[in-house]
C-alpha cells in the first residue's frame, strides 16, 4: 500500500464519472442534529450545504476549475421523513446530486405507502434508497422482527436499496436479513464500523466474509477514519480493513464514500480521498473505476442528467 503523508495538501481527483456515495447536508434550524456533541464534535457543530462540499472537494486538489466534480449521494442523518423530502428537493435543485438515501419508518404499518409518497414527491425520482440507523437500536435482534422484515420487503418491492449503519456486533443480524430477503439490495455503510482504534480485526473480518457470501450485499469504503484514532490515524492502520473488504466483496461490490462532513472530525476531504486511492492502489484501472463510481451507479441505479 502506498503511504500518504499526513501533511499533504493536494491529491489528483478521479476521472470523470466518479461518485461519492455517502455525503450529508444539514440545516439545524429545520432538522436538529442531536447526535452532534458540541464538545467532542466541534468540527462539525454547524450547518453544512452543497456549496461547502464543493469547496472542500476543490480545496487542495491538484486540479483546475474544469476538473471533474463527483456526483454525490445524499444520505439522511435523522429519522425524520421531512428531512428526506428536503433532500429530494435539494436533489431537484442541484445537478451535483445523483441520488438520495432517505428515511421511512421500516416498522410502520404503512411503509409501502410512505415509500410511494416519497417516490411521487418533488424530486422523488432521485430517491435511490432508504437507511435505518440500526446502531441506535438496543435490541440485537431488531432486524429479525416481523415488522422490520415486512419493511425490508417493502423497500425491495419499491425498487430501492436499504442502507444500514450498524455497530460491529450487529453484523450477524445483517447476515440473517441478507439471506432472508435475497431480492433486497443491502448496502453496508462504513464497512460495518470495525473497531480500528482498538486494532480489532476479529470477529469483524470473519463476519464480513460471511456477509459478502450474500450476493445482494455491497459495502461502502467510508467512515474508516472516524473509527480510527481521529488524531493519529494512518493509511497503514486502515489498510488491513480495506484489504479485508476488497477480499470479501471485490471492487465490483465496494463503493467509495467520504462520509462528509462527519469525516471532518478526523480528516479533510482531500486527505481521505488520497487515502482511499492509496488503499485501492493495487487495483487495475477498471477495478478502481468500479470502486469510485460504477458500483454506486449500478447499485443505486443512478442516472446521468
Amino acid at each position: 500500500m502506498s503511504a500518504i503523508g499526513v501533511g499533504m495538501n493536494h491529491v489528483d481527483l478521479p476521472e470523470p464519472g466518479w461518485v461519492d456515495a455517502h455525503v450529508h447536508v444539514w440545516d439545524r434550524a429545520r432538522h436538529p442534529q442531536p447526535w452532534i456533541d458540541p464538545v467532542t464534535m466541534a468540527a462539525i457543530d454547524r450547518d453544512f450545504d452543497l456549496p461547502t462540499l464543493r469547496a472542500d472537494v476543490r480545496a487542495g486538489a491538484a486540479a483546475d476549475a474544469a476538473a471533474p466534480m463527483p456526483r454525490v449521494v445524499l444520505v439522511q442523518t435523522v429519522p425524520v421523513e421531512a428531512e428526506t423530502r428536503d433532500l429530494l428537493q435539494t436533489a431537484l435543485d442541484d445537478q451535483l446530486v445523483a441520488g438520495v438515501v432517505g428515511w421511512v419508518d421500516l416498522t410502520g404499518p404503512a411503509v409501502a405507502d410512505r415509500l410511494t409518497a416519497l417516490l411521487e414527491a418533488d424530486g422523488g425520482k432521485r430517491l435511490v434508497g432508504v437507511r435505518h440507523l440500526l446502531q441506535d437500536e438496543p435490541d440485537p435482534a431488531w432486524l429479525d422482527r416481523p415488522d422490520a422484515r415486512r419493511g425490508a420487503h417493502a423497500v425491495a418491492d419499491a425498487g430501492l436499496a436499504l442502507d444500514l449503519v450498524i455497530r460491529r456486533e450487529q453484523l450477524p443480524a445483517v447476515i440473517r436479513l441478507a439471506r432472508a430477503v435475497p431480492g433486497l439490495r443491502l448496502v453496508l455503510d462504513h464497512l460495518g464500523k470495525p473497531r480500528i482504534a482498538a486494532g480489532e480485526l476479529e470477529p469483524w473480518r470473519t463476519e464480513l466474509v460471511a456477509l459478502a457470501g450474500a450476493p445482494n450485499v455491497t459495502a461502502k469504503l467510508s467512515g474508516l477514519v472516524t473509527e480510527a484514532d481521529w488524531l493519529s490515524w494512518s493509511v497503514g492502520q486502515l489498510a488491513p480493513y480495506a484489504e479485508a473488504a476488497l477480499g470479501a466483496f471485490g471492487p465490483s461490490r465496494l463503493m467509495f464514500g467520504s462520509d462528509w462532513p462527519v469525516a471532518r472530525l478526523a480528516t479533510t476531504y482531500p486527505r481521505w480521498l488520497a487515502a482511499a486511492r492509496a488503499l485501492t492502489s493495487g487495483l487495475d484501472a477498471d477495478e478502481r473505476r468500479a470502486v469510485f463510481g460504477e458500483t454506486a451507479t449500478r447499485v443505486y441505479r443512478l442516472t446521468v442528467r
